[in-house]
């Protein structure tokens, strides 16, 4: 990454940034009829249920993706976990390692937050978005009920907290 790159939390008075790139993953997603949110309820939602994050990859101070998250819990590791439920880099901005990036960075936020596991599921047929979680070393995806790749990373092995802490033999992040 040449640029200048941050990841940020989105802010309350980003409510429609936010509806912004969520409107863009569903053209992606060949999906767009399907947005019913508007600008009110993402903000209600993000900012006063607090019942999902948000968080902004930028370049140069120029917003060029998000990821959208949230906390489920693990009856059998008896913790939260991360749900990462969308993650959208803008079609220009991709192949930068960006999204790896806001992988990282959530990885590195459910470990601080003593999360049992980070989920997500991808679409079968993204398989650009299926590359890079290959390219993380993550093997443990596998195609669920409705045809989408799941994958799932339990954070509380030890070769999970070593590679955020700086291993070079843990996942190709």
């Amino acid at each position: 990454m040449e640029n200048r790159f941050n990841i940020r939390p989105a802010k309350p008075d980003e409510a429609g940034l936010v509806l912004d790139f969520i409107k863009k993953l569903a053209v992606y997603e060949k999906c767009a009829d399907e947005v019913v949110a508007d600008e009110a309820t993402v903000y209600h939602s993000l900012f006063v249920e607090h019942s999902a994050e948000v968080v902004f990859a930028e370049e140069e101070d120029v917003v060029v993706g998000f990821a959208l998250f949230f906390h489920n819990f693990s009856t059998f590791v008896g913790r939260k976990g991360l749900y990462l439920e969308d993650l959208f880099m803008l079609p220009e901005k991709r192949g930068r390692g960006y999204g790896k990036a806001l992988l990282k960075y959530l990885a590195n936020l459910a470990v601080e937050r003593n999360c049992g596991r980070m989920e997500w599921i991808c679409l079968d047929w993204n398989e650009p978005a299926i590359k890079v979680y290959r390219s993380i070393g993550d093997t443990h995806g596998y195609i669920n009920y409705s045809g989408n790749f799941e994958f799932q990373k339990p954070v509380t092995k030890p070769t999970l907290i070593d590679k955020l802490r700086g291993r070079k033999d843990w996942l190709r992040w």
